[in-house]
Formats: C-alpha cells, sequence, structure tokens
C-alpha cells in the first residue's frame, strides 16, 4: 500500500516538473526568436538549453508518475526506481543537446557574424535571469521537502542557468562596447555548462542504479538508534537497498542476551522495525542474535582477540562470538570485520589470531566468516 509520504512525494515531483515545463518552455521561445531575429547563436544555444530544460521537466514529471505504480508480482519493491531512470534520460538529453550545441558554436567562432543589438534582446536576458533565479530556489526548497537528488539537480541546473544565460548578456554588451565578436565563444561556454551538467547527472543517477551503499553518516544514524534500546547489546551486519527514493528496506542482526525471555525480545524487535519506518523511511527485518553473556572463559578469549586485533589494526573487529567443543579442541567461531582495504589479507589475519593466542601450542582452533566494514 503507497504510504502518505509517498503520495506527497509524488505530488510535489509532479508539480515541480508542471512548474518546470511551463517556465522552460516559454524562455525558450522567447530567447529561440529574439535570437534568431538578432542573429545570436549564444542566445539561440541558451535557448536550446532551455527547450532541453522542459524536456527534462517532462521526463521528471512522467518518472514521478511512474514511480507511483505499486508493487506487482514482477515488481513486488515497486516502481520508484523510474525516479532514478528519469533522471539518466534527462542526462543523456542533456549531453546530446550541448554537443550538437558546441559544434554549433565552433563554426560561428570560425565564421563570426555581428550580433543586432536591441532593447527587447536586453529585457527578455534579463527576464530569463530572474525566472531562472526563482526557480533555483523553487526547486531547491521542493528538493529538500521530499529529499529527491532529482530536483536539487534541478536547482542546480537552474542555477548554471543563471551564470550561462549572464555570459550570454555580457557577449552583447561586449560586442556593443568593443565590436569584439565574442558570441560564438560564449555559446561554446554555454554548451560546456551543458555537458558538464549532463555528465555530472549521468553520475548521480547510475550510482543508485547499481546499487549505491548509505553514507556512513546516514549508517551511524541508524546504528544509533538500534543500539539505544534497551535489551539491545549490540547491533551489525547493516545492508540497506534502495528501490527508489522513500523505498528502503535494510536488514540489521540485534544482539540480545540469551537470557531475555524471547516474548520481550520480540517485542523490542518489532518496535525497530516500526519506528525504522517511522524515522528513517526503511523498511527494516531484524535478525535475532542471542549472545552468551555469563561464559567468562569465552569473554576473556574475545578480549584477548580483540587486542590482538587491536594490535595490527584499530580498524578491526569482531562480533557473534562463541566457543564449541569438537574432537580436534576448542573451537572459536565468530564473524571478523575487515575494511575494504584488508579483504585479501583475512586468511593472513586468521593465521595472526591463531598464532597469537595458540602461543606454539594447538589448543585452539577458529572457525572465521569474513565480514567487510561498510563503514570504512
Amino acid at each position: 500500500m503507497e504510504s502518505t509520504e509517498e503520495r506527497n512525494r509524488a505530488k510535489v515531483g509532479k508539480l515541480a516538473g508542471i512548474v518546470g515545463i511551463i517556465c522552460n518552455f516559454a524562455l525558450a521561445g522567447g530567447k529561440f526568436v529574439v535570437g534568431t531575429l538578432v542573429s545570436s547563436m549564444s542566445i539561440i544555444a541558451d535557448s536550446v538549453n532551455n527547450l532541453s530544460d522542459a524536456a527534462s521537466s517532462i521526463v521528471t514529471l512522467l518518472g514521478f508518475k511512474l514511480a507511483e505504480k505499486p508493487a506487482d508480482k514482477k515488481h513486488p519493491f515497486g516502481h520508484a526506481r523510474f525516479e532514478y531512470l528519469a533522471s539518466l534520460t534527462v542526462a543523456v538529453m542533456i549531453f546530446v543537446i550541448g554537443f550538437e550545441l558546441a559544434k554549433s558554436s565552433v563554426e560561428k567562432i570560425i565564421s563570426p557574424t555581428p550580433v543586432k543589438f536591441s532593447l527587447v534582446t536586453i529585457i527578455v536576458l534579463i527576464v530569463s535571469i530572474l525566472v531562472k533565479l526563482w526557480m533555483t530556489f523553487f526547486y531547491n526548497k521542493k528538493g529538500k521537502q521530499i529529499h529527491s537528488t532529482t530536483l536539487l539537480a534541478a536547482s542546480a541546473d537552474s542555477r548554471n542557468d543563471v551564470l550561462t544565460t549572464t555570459c550570454v548578456l555580457i557577449a552583447m554588451v561586449v560586442e556593443l562596447l568593443t565590436k569584439w565578436q565574442i558570441d560564438g565563444i560564449m555559446g561554446a561556454l554555454v554548451s560546456l555548462f551543458i555537458l558538464y551538467n549532463g555528465i555530472g547527472l549521468i553520475r548521480q543517477t547510475i550510482s543508485p542504479l547499481l546499487g549505491e551503499e548509505a553514507t556512513p553518516e546516514f549508517r551511524k544514524e541508524i546504528i544509533d538508534f538500534v543500539n539505544s534500546y534497551d535489551k539491545v547489546l549490540g547491533c551489525h551486519d547493516l545492508m540497506i537497498h534502495d528501490y527508489g527514493p522513500a523505498k528502503r528496506y535494510a536488514t540489521i542482526h540485534v544482539e540480545v542476551d540469551k537470557d531475555e525471555d524471547p516474548m520481550t525480545c520480540h517485542d523490542t524487535i518489532d518496535r525497530i522495525e516500526r519506528q525504522c519506518l517511522k524515522k528513517f523511511g526503511i523498511h527494516m527485518v531484524v535478525h535475532y542474535d542471542p549472545i552468551v553473556t555469563d561464559d567468562l572463559k569465552a569473554e576473556k578469549l574475545q578480549l584477548k582477540i580483540m587486542e590482538c586485533l587491536k594490535s595490527k589494526d584499530s580498524r578491526l573487529s569482531i562480533h557473534d562470538f562463541r566457543i564449541a567443543n569438537c574432537s580436534s579442541g576448542t573451537l572459536l567461531v565468530f564473524d571478523l570485520v575487515l575494511p575494504e582495504d584488508m579483504m585479501s589479507q583475512g586468511n593472513q589475519i586468521k593465521e595472526y589470531i591463531l598464532h597469537s593466542i595458540n602461543k606454539g601450542k594447538s589448543k585452539y582452533l577458529l572457525d572465521v566468516t569474513f565480514d567487510i566494514d561498510t563503514n570504512d
């Protein structure tokens, strides 16, 4: 079922898309007419930039609309990633248009033609700057309201449009005062801005589609929140899966004393899951890890191993430690958390631990599972 947050998100996103379509089509039309009349390639380039922005707004509108589709058998986690796909489509459109405009501007540099100066042109460009300034703040406000990278990118794009239109205005004034024909150069600069925005947006949208990890700050916020609950001794193995804005799912292992009442632990886990959805918008699944807390031998061995690891690298840690007896000796079972740059050293570190705790005697055996430290 669609949550209130998802409905509000779609509503705000579609509103922003409609506003973008209206404003950008109006600006593109006005600039194209003026640019054609005064033979200004930089104004025409800026007009096409606004046209690409209008197309971007259309795709954004469609993206938010399609992202509203409920989950089905083929897509059990919903369709929220349509917003990312919309951003990627926009990025490709921007890049292609920017490339074409760059070619036209180079031709204008090679074969320059004078720009016809008029008061109407100045008025159109100033109005464009003011409208784009308003759109910058509008997209920024709405993007922060619904935590949308798409709208925040649109805000940055509108801010860049202010700069590029200012460049166009400067080119006209410079040519009027000095007769220097820099219109083609300014058109090329506008094209470079468009290309830069396209490449940046491609990078920004491909990452979550490939399965981008949550930020260390966000992970820490969730871990601290889970650890704040009574009965929770610690937590580990937090995994967050992003199926689109407002569609995140996560799993985490929570350590609880083995002697705690199972029903009480179950109630605590239920509260954690409900509050994670309410506080972070994450559908959390908690795995219950019972921990032995009254085994002095296990506690001493765990501390000994931790001291051994800290002497090698302070980033190393262990969890889910327990002792098991076997025919060959005493088996120490635990998960060893390794930073990403040390994953290839897992077996070496295991041998180092084994040598340190046995001191030449085959007293203990190790059963180690290697985990990657996603917070590193």
